[in-house]
């Protein structure tokens, strides 16, 4: 009589189980995404913050009630993204125009006096622009050996460079982590030694975000015996 009994708890948690197991795979990537899209909306807000707030007192003098229910927690923080975006927007409208361009130019000027505040402006500027060109000799996603001889991980390729003793050309490649692809680390790999993928930027940036999970269905792991001698 024990074991009839026994049978159907066991059913009942197994199901139980498999039903949790489900929610729990169902509920990370929806966290996960809620988690980065709250992160951008929260700095966002906090850019837009003081003008929301501006504007709610600027009105308070011809209309308070109205004031008063624009200064409501969440409409004021919805207002702040709104004014942020807005802002993203005007500025880059203006700077695709003369006077903009003009105005970044005294911008980065005043920037570059400061010793060390123009190196860090510099190295970001000059790294965005560099993963937003194709390279001539070379395709920007491959695959490097790292973290030891028998991994390769996904790499972006920054700029060649030449060893001055044996003239061997040489790839900086940048290594980002996941799932958070603007921490990584900075490689330097002789030329012969990466491995040339035909995945774009999007492509490869999807597959690090989501540790693995979403990629094309097939990658180049290893060079051909052709490409060595080369």
């Amino acid at each position: 009589m024990s074991d009839k009994k026994d049978k159907p708890k066991s059913h009942f948690f197994s199901h139980a189980q498999r039903n949790i197991l489900t929610g729990i795979l169902t509920v990370i990537p929806i966290w996960f995404t809620w988690a980065v899209f709250e992160f951008v909306l929260r700095q966002l807000s906090k850019l837009g913050l003081p003008w929301a707030k501006t504007f709610a007192r600027g009105i308070e003098k011809h209309s308070p009630n109205i004031a008063e229910f624009i200064q409501a927690p969440w409409l004021l923080n919805s207002l702040a993204v709104i004014f942020t975006i807005l802002g993203l927007y005007i500025l880059g409208w203006i700077t695709t125009r003369v006077i903009g361009k003009r105005l970044l130019g005294i911008f980065e000027y005043l920037i570059h006096k400061i010793p060390i505040v123009q190196s860090v402006y510099k190295a970001v500027k000059k790294f965005l622009s560099v993963l937003q060109t194709q390279p001539d000799d070379i395709q920007r996603v491959v695959l490097i050996e790292f973290p030891s001889e028998h991994m390769k991980t996904v790499g972006f390729v920054t700029r060649v460079l030449q060893d001055e003793k044996t003239g061997q050309q040489l790839a900086a490649v940048y290594v980002p982590t996941t799932p958070n692809p603007t921490s990584g680390y900075l490689e330097i790999v002789p030329l012969d030694n990466l491995v040339s993928t035909d995945w774009t930027m999007d492509e490869a940036m999807t597959f690090i975000i989501s540790g693995g999970a979403v990629a094309p269905d097939h990658i180049r792991y290893e060079n051909d015996i052709t490409d060595n001698k080369e």
